[in-house]
């Protein structure tokens, strides 16, 4: 495995995105197993789009403007729909000494599809996997395969480092009422902005 290829990994999954964001505001907002759960969900949501690759699926996506655009649609619909629900929820961001947890399984739903209904995630592979996989080799499929392991492995890695720092700052945050307005504020304009950016791609 080449240092470039573990290095570019490393860039991009570092780099805030829809997937940041997401664990970010679970951190925040349910402290730190829900993070965990978060990172886990936006890795889990990796899993199609490297199979799709893998299979030759992401041909349609690539050669097709209408199903292309329809996941994209689809996309910029359920990050506006995640801003909505931010800004909605007054009590999605709060500190309780007793609050409930959100159950694993929303987190992973949402989680999964905020990273399923991206095709730019497939692109990415298309484009990045096949750079260090020679072409016309005999087990290329399994060496994507592979890339692709560790390439989830490291988002998971990351994003529960975020999610882990936004749990241990929680408290200090969210216990002031003027800053918690702010941080759904600031998720919500993060979902609509991420939207914004998917539709013109």
């Amino acid at each position: 495995m080449s240092v470039a290829f573990l290095l570019t990994t490393l860039v991009v999954v570092v780099t805030p995105g829809t997937g940041v964001v997401y664990t970010l505001a679970a951190g925040l907002s349910h402290g730190r197993r829900a993070s965990v759960t978060a990172a886990f969900a936006c890795t889990l949501g990796i899993v199609p789009h490297l199979l799709a690759t893998v299979t030759g699926l992401a041909a349609l996506l690539h050669t097709s403007a209408v199903a292309y655009e329809t996941v994209k649609y689809l996309g910029v619909g359920y990050l506006l729909y995640m801003a909505w629900a931010t800004l909605r929820d007054r009590d999605a961001l709060t500190v309780a000494a007793r609050s409930e947890p959100q159950s694993a399984g929303r987190v992973i739903v949402s989680g999964v599809l905020l990273n399923l209904l991206n095709p730019k995630l497939t692109m990415f592979f298309v484009a990045f996997l096949p750079q260090f996989v020679p072409a016309g080799a005999e087990g290329s499929a399994a060496a994507m395969l592979r890339l692709g392991g560790v390439f989830m492995a490291l988002t998971f890695v990351v994003f529960a480092a975020y999610g882990l720092f936004a749990a241990a700052v929680r408290d200090r945050v969210l216990a002031r009422p003027g800053v918690l307005t702010g941080v759904r504020r600031v998720f919500a304009v993060c979902f609509v902005g991420l939207s914004a950016r998917l539709a013109v791609a």
